[in-house]
């Protein structure tokens, strides 16, 4: 199976880089990720046979130095040929300097250096798959070896497989030592998901991505022995060392042996990696997280501003935000809203300077964030919450996120009615109805079988707010048109039937989902903070004397709606959904600032969260795109309405 692992492209190293060129391009055109895939792999491959090809500044073999030319030259072209990226241009220059060093011959450790700055360049800008996203299996991937690989490379992985004899070149032994020391489990994983064109070596894309983690993890302890796990183990649980460069699963797939070897030792080396390839879990175990994980990232984001990698940085800085102090946000929140508000906006002021490339505010950014750090672990401590806190948290929360909800449902159910389109309330009905669902199973996935990342967190709330925000504005202008038309009475009984289609009613329906949920998702993972602190009565408390008051409110709007005038109603309708479009979009753009998806550019402005109001140029451009359509809108609504009265 594994037959072309990297030494077999010895015999057809230009057919081979030529065949592997040609399925990376054929793969980004269904796939983009296909092809940053594609070019790791290629890069990956410098890295680890450069060492066999060039000795010294002399050519050792000429058939792997002509593959490591021709494998810079394919990754020059496949850059080239990714989507655009503001870090494409970075990366081309990366793999520029790799061919370069290729070129001159140059030592085998810099074209390793080189090599692996090309590649985390290349995963901050086209994430892929790093790490298995559950634990893995090594007994499913010990079976599966044995059911597709064990033809080729043996039941033991030494490469006497029944049909090695067959193979040119030959399988090459996973028992290997010394081959195994440049070996990564990413690498492994890549080469059994996309295969290598031209050799035996086939995709095992058929396999799930877990079963091929499996197997890349049982493939990569086959060089180990038993002893090297033990002394693995007791590294593992004595040297503060192995766990701090063995942070997380994605650390374990990453890592070489002969990378952790320059760090800690080669002996060291041997015996940590024989002992986390099989026993994973430890590492992902350890992993740090709340404001510890956003500490290490910080401090590894500042590394690599030092390091000049601005997209690492930017990649880290998300990750010390979404990764580390999202998930805790909501408590925080609760608690001390004003130490919340200072978190997020010096997160944003660190992002930006990282954006522009200026260490010095990046590091006073950085250093002002470990400060809040401090007080929000001083603002938590051990302590649980007094009832009343959890009480008054649990009824402002639902209250405030309620009532946003509310405003855009009422308006619809309101302006139905108006409309006498009863017939279409059901959709509506059904949308909110739904929300609640929805919620519900989320909270039930969210506390039992899943967590809800940062960054699904904030994208979900921004596309919804931004795409809530868009419809709204279009209802708001749509009404303040007829309303300054003045003929409301012949539009809604002759005209609005033949104007309310089925698809209409679909997206009230979609209009009315998104608005509640968005909403419901919020409140969910705030009460399940709250829930946290173990005050259940206050809590219960809470959410009930909430629920009372959204009823009263929402019977309150429903009964002044229907006692206002149509006219005047329409007139103060419109008026009200194009503000609300407005804060819609400043808290949605906000919301993909903070999953990374927009940047981030700090003003001297104010900040209203109640309006959506934040001082960023990114939220104030959009909001002030918004109201410039609005009033744009109204502008021409009134002057066609001042014709229409002259004709």
């Amino acid at each position: 199976m594994f037959s072309s692992m990297k030494k077999w492209l010895v015999c057809y190293p230009l057919v081979a880089a030529s065949l592997l060129l040609a399925g990376g391009a054929q793969a980004q055109t269904t796939d983009p990720g296909a092809g940053a895939k594609q070019l790791w792999q290629l890069i990956d491959y410098v890295a680890v046979d450069y060492s066999g090809a060039v000795e010294h500044g002399k050519v050792v073999s000429e058939a792997e130095y002509a593959e490591m030319l021709d494998f810079t030259d394919n990754a020059t072209t496949q850059i080239a040929a990714l989507p655009a990226h503001a870090s494409q241009a970075a990366i081309a220059a990366a793999i520029a300097d790799l061919r370069a060093a290729v070129v001159a011959k140059a030592d085998g450790v810099e074209v390793k250096r080189l090599a692996h700055h090309a590649n985390g360049l290349l995963i901050a800008a086209y994430p892929i798959p790093v790490a298995p996203k559950v634990l893995p299996n090594l007994a499913r991937g010990a079976a599966l070896y044995a059911a597709q690989c064990a033809s080729c490379h043996g039941v033991a992985g030494g490469g006497d497989g029944p049909l090695a004899a067959s193979l040119e070149p030959k399988p090459i032994a996973f028992t290997d030592g010394e081959r195994a020391q440049s070996r990564s489990l990413m690498a492994l994983y890549q080469v059994i998901s996309q295969g290598v064109a031209g050799t035996s070596m086939a995709s095992f894309g058929q396999l799930s991505e877990n079963e091929r983690w499996d197997l890349a993890f049982y493939i990569g302890g086959m060089s180990h022995d038993a002893a090297a796990g033990a002394h693995g183990e007791k590294l593992w649980q004595d040297d503060p060392r192995a766990k701090k460069l063995y942070a997380d699963l994605a650390a374990v797939t990453t890592l070489t042996q002969e990378a952790v070897a320059a760090k800690l030792g080669a002996d060291e080396a041997k015996a940590l990696t024989a002992y986390l390839r099989s026993h994973a879990d430890k590492a992902e175990a350890h992993k740090p997280a709340g404001l510890a994980l956003s500490r290490l990232r910080l401090a590894e984001s500042l590394a690599a501003m030092h390091a000049g990698d601005r997209a690492g940085a930017t990649r880290l800085g998300l990750s010390a935000y979404l990764d580390g102090f999202e998930p805790i946000e909501p408590m925080v929140g609760a608690r001390n809203k004003s130490l919340l508000l200072a978190v997020e906006n010096a997160m944003l002021a660190y992002r930006s300077a990282v954006a522009k490339g200026t260490v010095t505010d990046a590091e006073a950014a950085g250093e002002k964030l470990q400060q809040l750090f401090t007080h929000v672990e001083a603002e938590l401590g051990d302590a649980k919450a007094d009832p009343m806190t959890t009480f008054i948290g649990a009824l402002t929360i639902l209250l405030r996120e309620g009532v946003e909800a509310l405003l855009i449902v009422i308006g619809i159910i309101a302006f139905l009615r108006k409309a006498k389109r009863h017939d279409v309330l059901a959709y509506v009905h059904a949308g909110w109805a739904s929300a609640l669902v929805a919620g519900g199973l989320t909270w039930v996935a969210a506390t039992y079988l899943v967590t809800i990342s940062g960054a699904s967190r904030e994208v979900s709330e921004g596309l919804g707010s931004v795409f809530a925000a868009l419809v709204l504005l279009s209802v708001g202008l749509w009404m303040h048109q007829k309303s300054s038309a003045g003929r409301w009475q012949e539009y809604l009984h002759e005209k609005l039937t033949a104007a309310m289609s089925r698809r209409s009613a679909w997206g009230l329906f979609a209009l009315a989902f998104i608005a509640v949920y968005r909403e419901v998702f919020e409140t969910v993972l705030f009460y399940s903070a709250l829930a946290a602190d173990g005050n259940g009565g206050a809590l219960l408390g809470g959410f009930l004397v909430a629920i009372v008051l959204l009823v009263v409110i929402a019977w309150a709007l429903l009964r002044t709606s229907a006692r206002m005038p149509i006219g005047k109603f329409f007139s103060w309708t419109s008026a009200f959904v194009a503000v609300l479009a407005v804060i819609l979009m400043g808290k949605g753009v906000a919301a993909l600032q903070e999953a990374g998806w927009v940047g981030v550019t700090p003003v001297d402005f104010m900040r209203i969260d109640l309006l959506g109001i934040l001082p960023t140029m990114e939220t104030l451009l959009a909001q002030a795109a918004i109201v410039a359509i609005i009033i744009a809108g109204y502008g021409w609504n009134r002057v066609s309405a001042g014709k229409r009265k002259l004709a």
